[in-house]
């Protein structure tokens, strides 16, 4: 696989043999001397920052390296096509009960030099120098658990996958470190003292041991600026995402409950001071409730707590006053005034209570006595927000309710306690980033994105191992643990004793090998960095834009869409696998698919929060996500070209009729057209049917005709008056329009290419949006200049625009020579939105989209995925038509 590089260094010893080559090391050389550096020697590390930075020798194979775009760029993109990309980069924290690792793994497809892409970057203006000064190249944040009294399966884990190969050098490369050196790998926690030598024995690395306070503020600072929705709330089992205005985070009271508890107030990047903590802590719940108990692990404590009457053994304000509230002093009979209580008056031993009932009570005590101490110290230093973290959490639902009970009853409702999703991983992700330049600091949000494969357990441990990398394996696990038509949890499906699932969270087990009843536990997905994308610069306040309109927090919309998406599951199952040539192992694939994402649904329809705050963008792009994780990349390939080739067929009749129009007429017509040709969706069960009932040709005819004004949402003749004439005025017309395009066939070509030829009509520049990657039978930016080139034979307005935007490459050759027929013809470009997801989040799109926007003055979004399901309510900063 090819690896992109937007920020070259020195440091190899390759020979170069051609021109090209010799130019590709100059720019190289020149690099490495305006940063300060000199052939192989390292840049100092930083000063000033409490965590010690290292780096390693970067090895880069420059053989057959191309440069990109123009040469004459102060940072032109290098191709290396010979380079590996199987790098991969690590950091651990290893406790006293868990071991956390977090990897970096590079994945990224070898670009393509698009002659079409390239016209339309320099028409927008994208340069390939806008880059940062070290190069992130997109990957993949992996988190992963194991249990430490099994750290050989660990050892394995990182052996297996050669993550102690990997190393980061003091430019930020991610690079192969030599078979004969010694490599490091950061650590942090007690674990990276005591199995020091033992990681030197096994893989033959040292450990680099980090501070653990200094890992976990970075870890905790990076998760809240850099992943939407990371922190919660939890009362009374219900969760709420909380959306943390990075620009207002510090300071804030960071409460790491471990053995003990440290609080921790934050001010800023680095800068931080323990200014409280208590002895009683996680170590004091599970010592006490072992000798007490005779539990065998936490997770079996907490489970027994689960099934207590803490009433037994508590002393509650009703058992001193009768059953009465005390109600001077603001107390219900129900709350505890002293903690074990009643073991003082009653007659009874140790073995006369329930184990359930001691776990309960234990569990109370130690977390309203956390809850507490943690306000007053939030009090004391005058913070607003309260984050928890570390062992004794565990994304347990009655530990973090006692603890936001505590909270909320001494705050008297003024302060709320906040969970992290990630919360387990604070240390290992913060012990990663002290490695010189790794790219996270620069990462925003909107770079990130959380995806979730099916996984499988690792070998033997109780704790989630990695999602399984290899398809066969992975759909031979899925055939053989998932039963299909069963009630399953998941991702995290029913498996044998001794295992459970997928890799992030750790979900403890009930007895008999089941996961309990609750499974209370947040999912942590694959955190995907994609520098790419950006903030859609058009919305017109990003802080409050909200994409979803439907809310799946509302259980029977839930329902409804769980319903939805079962019910279509066979028919995309079975077009899946028609796409494949339906081969044995297609059906194969299909199979696991179907079981995979049936595992997600049943997980969702069991905590909707598992995988982070749910919306209805988030559940359709799971499932195209879930198909191109068991390699269906184009479910509709072949539906999608037979409908283009139909719909291009009766194009010219349809131009003809429309040009034979008033104007007005006309612009009625054309978004009668686009609202009748958007019916050609295969994600609808109603518009499938339809197809049965005739041609494509009088389909559209049969809808458009029923298109009768006035609709359920009409601002048509708003949208009438901004586009036509009145009087002796005529309409000043948009400079560019952003056309969001929804399915192929029909839609695009009777529908969108006529209304997006009427404003070049108009003069207006057309830019169609249009997904990166398929989904369902929508049209991609990769599938739309063959559309444009066949319709823009039919067409003159629509082939002089084509050729202006690039889109016709061999006529934009041949119209090099400078006639003045193209140059004065108004674009038609084609980009891509940076989603391969019927929805589209506009806090995510890709950077073309982005430049694109910043002179456009008209967008047009279409489709019941990207008009209606998301967007209806966003509001932007220049005219906008939703249809």
């Amino acid at each position: 696989m090819a690896g992109l590089i937007d920020e070259p260094i020195l440091g190899t010893n390759d020979i170069i043999e051609t021109r090209e080559e010799a130019e590709i090391k100059d720019v190289l050389i020149d690099k490495v001397r305006e940063e300060g550096g000199q052939g192989d020697r390292e840049m100092a590390p930083p000063t000033g920052n409490s965590i010690h930075r290292s780096g390693s020798r970067p090895q880069l194979d420059l053989s057959k390296a191309a440069i990109l775009g123009n040469s004459e760029e102060r940072d032109p993109t290098i191709l290396l096509p010979n380079q590996s990309d199987d790098i991969s980069h690590l950091a651990l924290d290893i406790g006293g009960s868990l071991i956390k690792l977090v990897y970096f793994s590079r994945h990224e497809d070898r670009k393509i030099n698009d002659k079409r892409k390239n016209t339309v970057k320099e028409r927008l203006g994208i340069s390939n120098g806008n880059r940062r000064s070290y190069p992130i190249l997109g990957g993949r944040l992996h988190f992963v658990k194991f249990e430490t009294r099994k750290i050989n399966e660990c050892l394995d884990f990182i052996s297996s996958k050669q993550l102690h190969r990997g190393g980061i050098d003091s430019h930020g490369w991610l690079s192969e470190t030599p078979a004969n050196c010694s490599a490091e790998i950061k650590a942090t926690g007690g674990g990276a003292y005591k199995f020091a030598d033992l990681f030197k024995e096994k893989l033959g690395v040292s450990l680099d041991k980090e501070d653990e306070m200094d890992c976990l503020v970075a870890g905790a600072n990076f998760l809240l600026k850099a992943i939407r929705h990371e922190a919660f709330t939890h009362m009374e089992g219900h969760k709420k995402f909380v959306q943390i205005d990075h620009n207002d985070l510090f300071p804030y009271l960071l409460v790491n409950v471990g053995s003990g508890v440290s609080m921790i107030k934050v001010d800023g990047d680095g800068k931080f001071e323990r200014v409280s903590g208590t002895n009683v802590g996680g170590g004091t719940y599970w010592g006490l409730g072992r000798l007490l108990t005779k539990c065998k692990s936490f997770d079996e404590l907490l489970e027994l707590s689960q099934r207590g009457d803490n009433r037994t053994i508590d002393m509650l304000v009703g058992d001193i006053y009768g059953g009465m509230d005390y109600g001077k002093i603001g107390l219900s009979a129900s709350t505890i005034a002293s903690s074990f209580g009643k073991a003082i008056s009653e007659k009874k031993e140790l073995e006369d209570y329930r184990p359930e009932d001691i776990s309960l009570s234990l569990l109370r005590m130690i977390s309203y006595n956390i809850g507490q101490i943690s306000y007053l110290n939030a009090l004391r230093f005058g913070l607003k927000r309260i984050f928890f973290g570390g062992f004794f959490i565990r994304g347990h639902a009655y530990t973090m309710d006692t603890i936001s009970f505590a909270v909320h009853f001494w705050s008297k409702g003024e302060a709320q306690a906040m969970f992290l999703r990630h919360e387990g991983f604070l240390g290992a992700l913060g012990a990663f980033m002290s490695y010189e330049k790794h790219g996270l600091d620069d990462l925003m949000v909107h770079h990130l994105v959380e995806r979730f494969p099916m996984g499988a357990p690792y070998t033997g441990g109780k704790i989630h191992g990695p999602p399984l990398g290899d398809l066969n394996e992975k759909i031979s696990w899925m055939e053989k643990f998932v039963l299909k038509g069963t009630e399953i949890t998941a991702p995290v499906p029913m498996a044998p004793p001794g295992t459970t699932g997928l890799g992030g969270f750790e979900v403890p087990s009930s007895k008999g090998g089941t996961l309990r009843s609750d499974a209370s536990a947040l999912n942590v997905g694959v955190l995907h960095l994609v520098p790419t994308l950006e903030v859609f610069p058009l919305l017109a306040d990003p802080k409050m834009y909200e994409p979803n309109t439907i809310d799946l927090s509302d259980h029977v919309e839930l329902e409804y869409w769980f319903t939805v998406l079962s019910e279509h599951l066979p028919d995309l199952v079975d077009k899946a696998v028609a796409s494949e040539g339906g081969t044995d192992d297609a059906r194969r694939r299909g199979d696991a698919f179907a079981r995979a994402f049936s595992a997600h649904l049943a997980r969702l329809m069991e905590e909707p929060a598992a995988y982070g705050k749910l919306g209805l963008a988030n559940l359709l792009e799971l499932r195209e996500e879930c198909l191109r994780e068991f390699h269906f990349v184009d479910a509709y390939r072949s539906i999608k070209q037979r409908e283009n080739e139909a719909s291009l067929a009766v194009l010219p009749d349809l131009l003809m009729e429309l040009d034979s129009m008033t104007e007005e007429t006309r612009l009625l017509t054309l978004i009668e057209g686009v609202l009748a040709a958007n019916i050609f969706d295969w994600g609808s069960r109603a518009c499938v049917d339809l197809y049965h009932k005739g041609t494509i040709i009088e389909i559209y005819r049969m809808s458009r005709n029923k298109m009768q004004r006035p609709w359920r949402v009409d601002d048509f003749d708003v949208f009438k008056e901004r586009m036509q004439s009145s009087g002796d005025k005529k309409p000043r017309p948009h400079k560019r329009a952003l056309l969001f395009v929804d399915n192929s066939g029909a839609d695009i070509v009777l529908g969108m290419l006529p209304l997006a030829r009427e404003l070049l009509r108009r003069g207006t520049e057309v830019v169609l949006v249009a997904n990166s990657l398929p989904a369902l039978n929508d049209a991609t930016a990769m599938e739309l200049p063959d559309i444009v080139a066949e319709a823009a034979k039919h067409c003159d307005i629509l082939r002089r625009a084509a050729e202006a935007g690039g889109l016709l490459v061999d006529a934009m050759i041949n119209a090099l020579d400078g006639s003045k027929e193209n140059s004065s013809s108004v674009p038609l470009m084609v980009v891509e939105n940076g989603c391969g997801s019927p929805c589209i989040d506009l806090r995510q799109v890709s950077s073309e989209l982005a430049a694109a926007a910043k002179d456009a003055d008209l967008i047009i979004l279409e489709g019941m995925g990207r008009a209606l399901h998301t967007n209806f309510n966003a509001r932007f900063k220049c005219d906008a038509l939703k249809i």
